[in-house]
């Protein structure tokens, strides 16, 4: 394995995984390497878009695991990986790819990560971002109008249908599965620094 450490960052949506997530990345550039499970939406050229809109993308049917598995464990050995790149604005996955180099630190972030064994088997530390459903709301409102070009009856439509009962079903109970909990995600400096302590030492171990 390299001495490759990987670190599973997980909670529901707008928990501010991606916040904790930017913020290591920013501290240890190329020491760290970082993956996404949501690129690994699997593709659904065969629907419009009418039809992939309807789909619940927050249930683990909806990602490719076999392919994420394959390319988590390749980054554990060293190799580099070409990853997929999930398109928001038309439910669905893109032309385009994205190469990860591994690095001494892996950073897997997901809502459903610490809800599959076998991703929980490539990891050596589990996070799970734990912050209050009506503040997680909120920050998807902004972010699926703002960027991801959503009209806001559509956002609320599948938070109601979806992502709240699969947020109930399978990312709250996963939780008891992590290592770590980190409450207010990337607002809380004093687990953030915890972990980059935890990092820089495995980088310079």
């Amino acid at each position: 394995m390299n001495n490759i450490m990987a670190i599973g960052i997980a909670g529901g949506t707008g928990s501010g995984k991606t916040t904790i997530t930017r913020l290591l990345s920013e501290r240890f550039g190329k020491d760290v390497s970082v993956i996404y499970y949501d690129n690994y939406y699997k593709a659904h050229d065969d629907l419009t878009y009418d039809e992939r809109a309807k789909i619940n993308y927050d249930c683990p049917d909806a990602f490719d695991t076999e392919l994420f598995l394959e390319d988590v464990a390749k980054l554990k050995r060293g190799e580099d990986v070409l990853c997929p790149v999930y398109d928001y604005t038309v439910h669905n996955r893109s032309n385009q790819t994205l190469l990860i180099k591994s690095a001494p630190v892996i950073l897997l972030e997901g809502i459903l990560l610490l809800s599959d064994e076998r991703i929980r088997d490539l990891l050596d530390i589990k996070i799970f971002v734990d912050t209050d459903a009506d503040v997680r709301i909120l920050r998807r409102i902004m972010r699926d109008v703002k960027e991801r070009k959503r009209s806001l009856e559509s956002v609320v439509e599948q938070y109601l249908t979806t992502v709240k009962p699969m947020h109930e079903m399978y990312v709250e109970p996963s939780k008891r599965h992590a290592n770590i909990i980190i409450p207010e995600g990337g607002h809380n400096m004093v687990a953030v620094n915890m972990l980059m302590e935890r990092i820089n030492a495995h980088i310079n171990a």
